[in-house]
């Protein structure tokens, strides 16, 4: 096991040209599990290559147990790295494949032996030891590719998108192969992958980037709970957070933000829910964030400003019932219940807590943290969806 640290890694490809990675400062603790996640070309392949010396940082210094490794070449950085294409040799079988870099590094033929019987028992591969790697499944693919990394022992492990290319069944199946495997060996480990699911289910830290900029750092109940802006908070999460855009209105030194049915709907058409203190607010274009699990089938008794509104689309999903409503002529998701089923145009009675809401500036996407917001009698805006 080992301790990764970046300190103020820049990458850049020439003068005149935007730099991929920008400022990056990352730690993370001996066998600790880093994610690294965030849309195509946002840098966090090019941050892995730098990590494994595959290529050349322009800036800062990358550190394994406090030594600075930035100049070394990769293979004297004690680290092994699984690709997203298995890059596995065709004319060699699985045992030679695992055992290739073990006699690179000229170890003896027992204890190559007994290296690679150690890895296809941990990895469950025992029996395809004598086929090639045209005779396997993608997923036995995976398993000699990491087989092969395991082998060596290194301090750090690299996973480039390693499930990539496999079917969503498959997918589930080594997610949870790849974290018993760490749990078992608790090695150092940097994971790539444009997955949010990955990143959550398999992190003991993550790294947001975008822009070859980290958005946000931490666990993945912080990032999902009090993501740092609008990105991480639309990044992260399935389905994705609602965002609606606010009225702002102000009233006794309070501000109040307005929420609006769509148009044509019966009954009451709006409601205020309260933000904060106006000195903090007031002038500001505001986004409303809340999560579709957070919108909740409200208790009969409740006396509380109620909205009514159209459902516009019903998906039941078998775990959970998805239904769609419009609030300020935006769609808001609200995640309900499997035994949910209500029919579009039907009317239904909803609520969420205003304190667990978030509020982002609508010209930056950056979190606004307000003061102590006006609670109502009993801390829950509901709204009559129907």
């Amino acid at each position: 096991m080992a301790t990764l640290e970046l300190r103020n890694v820049n990458k850049s490809y020439g003068s005149g040209l935007a730099d991929t990675l920008k400022n990056i400062e990352l730690a993370i603790d001996a066998g600790e599990f880093l994610i690294l996640v965030g849309p195509s070309g946002c840098g966090k392949s090019t941050l892995m290559n730098c990590i494994a010396g595959l290529e050349s940082i322009s800036g800062g210094a990358i550190l394994i147990d406090g030594a600075d490794i930035s100049g070394m070449s990769p293979k004297d950085r004690d680290i092994a790295m699984v690709f997203q294409s298995y890059a596995l040799y065709p004319t060699m079988t699985v045992k030679d494949n695992i055992a290739f870099g073990l006699k690179m590094r000229k170890l003896p033929p027992a204890e190559i032996e007994a290296e690679v019987a150690r890895v296809a028992k941990l990895l469950q591969i025992e029996h395809l030891l004598g086929r090639k790697p045209g005779q396997l499944s993608g997923g036995q693919q995976q398993r000699v590719a990491m087989g092969r990394a395991l082998a060596r022992r290194p301090k750090i492990y690299l996973f480039d998108e390693p499930l990539s290319n496999l079917d969503a069944k498959l997918r589930v199946e080594m997610r949870t192969e790849i974290k018993l495997m760490h749990q078992r060996l608790k090695t150092t480990t940097v994971y790539v992958t444009h997955d949010q699911i990955e990143a959550m289910t398999l992190g003991d830290k993550v790294a947001v980037m975008k822009d070859g900029i980290i958005q946000q750092f931490g666990t993945p109940q912080e990032i999902y709970n009090d993501p740092a802006n609008q990105f991480v908070a639309s990044f992260i999460g399935s389905p994705p957070m609602n965002f609606i855009p606010l009225r702002v209105q102000v009233r006794d030194g309070q501000c109040f933000g307005r929420l609006d049915s769509a148009a044509g709907a019966p009954g009451q058409a709006c409601c205020e829910l309260p933000l904060g203190a106006a000195a903090e607010l007031e002038g500001r274009e505001l986004i409303l964030g809340v999560r579709p699990e957070q919108i909740q089938l409200a208790a009969a008794a409740a006396a509380l400003p109620s909205l009514r509104a159209e459902v516009e689309v019903v998906e039941p999903t078998g775990p959970d019932t998805l239904v769609f409503v419009s609030l300020n002529q935006t769609k808001v998701c609200c995640r309900l219940a499997p035994d949910a089923t209500p029919q579009v145009g039907s009317s239904l009675d909803l609520q969420f807590d205003p304190a667990r809401v978030l509020l982002f500036d609508a010209s930056s996407g950056e979190r606004l943290r307000p003061g102590k917001r006006q609670a109502t009698d009993n801390k829950v805006a509901q709204f009559k969806l129907g």
